[in-house]
C-alpha cells in the first residue's frame, strides 16, 4: 500500500483568537504535483508553515510519510522555499555557494561537517537553477530574480522528496519563470518529487500540475484539474471566466 506524503486530518488553526485555517483535511500521495490557490488571506502559507513544523498545530493531525509531525526527523527529504523575499537580509555575509551548501545541514548530526559529497550536491544544484556562474558573489549583492534562484538551488541541494514552494515565481523574469515552471514538471515527473506549488498563477499552475487545492480557510475544492474543469459546481461557484483561465491546460 502506497503511503501518502502528506496526510492531514481536521487541521485547525487561528491567530491571535481569528481563524485562519478550519478543518483541513485531505491527503496528497507521493508523487502528486497540487497547486494550492486562493485569495489573500486565505491561510495558504499559514498551512504550509502547519506542514513544516514551524506552526503549532492547535487541533488536529499531520503525518509526513506516514510519520506523526511531532515525532517527524528526517528533514532532509522535504525542501522549502519560503515566501517574502523582500524581507531577505541584503547585508547577510554570504556567497551563493555558501548560502546553497546550509541546505545540506537538515540531514547532518552534530558535529556538522561538509564533506565531498556536499559540494558535489551543491555543484549540482548551482548547475540546476543555471547560477554557477555566480557562485562566489555575495547573496546581498544579486537581483532579486538571480537571488530567488539561489534560494531555490537551496531548497534543492538534498533532492527532497516533497518540495513545498510558497510563491516562488514574484521575482522572476518571464523566461525565468517559465524555465522554473518546466523544471519542477521534471522533477515530478522524472524523479517523482511531490510538488505543493502555493500561487496567485492559476493560469500557469493548471499547465503542470495534477491536482488544485483550493483554499479560503477552508478547503473549497481539492481533487483533480479535470474534476475541476467538468464540475458545474465550480463553474457556479469561480465563474466560468476565471474556471476556464484554471483550466486552460495547453
Amino acid at each position: 500500500m502506497q503511503i501518502n506524503a502528506i496526510s492531514i486530518a481536521g487541521l485547525s488553526f487561528a491567530y491571535q483568537g481569528v481563524d485562519v485555517l478550519r478543518d483541513i483535511t485531505c491527503a496528497i500521495p507521493t508523487g502528486d504535483y497540487v497547486g494550492v490557490v486562493g485569495p489573500n488571506g486565505s491561510g495558504k502559507s499559514t498551512l504550509m508553515r502547519c506542514l513544516l513544523g514551524l506552526n503549532r498545530v492547535e487541533r488536529g493531525e499531520i503525518s509526513l510519510f506516514g510519520v506523526p509531525l511531532a515525532t517527524f526527523s528526517d528533514w532532509h527529504r522535504i525542501g522549502y522555499l519560503p515566501q517574502g523575499l523582500q524581507l531577505f537580509n541584503p547585508n547577510f555575509p554570504a556567497t551563493v555557494e555558501e548560502v546553497v551548501r546550509l541546505g545540506r545541514l537538515a540531514g547532518k548530526r552534530f558535529p556538522r561537517r561538509f564533506d565531498k559529497g556536499d559540494t558535489t550536491a551543491v555543484d549540482k544544484s548551482l548547475e540546476l537553477m543555471g547560477i554557477a556562474s555566480i557562485r562566489k558573489r555575495l547573496i546581498g549583492e544579486l537581483s532579486g530574480g538571480l537571488r530567488q534562484r539561489a534560494l531555490l538551488a537551496r531548497a534543492l541541494v538534498n533532492e527532497p522528496e516533497i518540495l513545498i514552494l510558497d510563491e516562488p515565481t514574484t521575482a522572476l523574469d518571464p523566461d525565468t519563470r517559465e524555465n522554473f515552471y518546466k523544471l519542477l514538471h521534471d522533477l515530478n515527473t522524472e524523479r517523482g518529487t511531490t510538488v505543493l506549488l502555493v500561487t496567485h498563477d492559476s493560469s500557469t499552475v493548471g499547465l503542470y500540475a495534477s491536482r488544485l487545492l483550493y483554499l479560503d480557510k477552508r478547503i473549497v475544492f481539492y481533487g483533480t484539474f479535470q474534476e475541476f474543469c467538468s464540475s458545474s459546481d465550480m463553474t457556479g461557484l469561480f465563474g466560468h471566466q476565471n474556471q476556464h483561465l484554471i483550466c486552460r491546460r495547453h
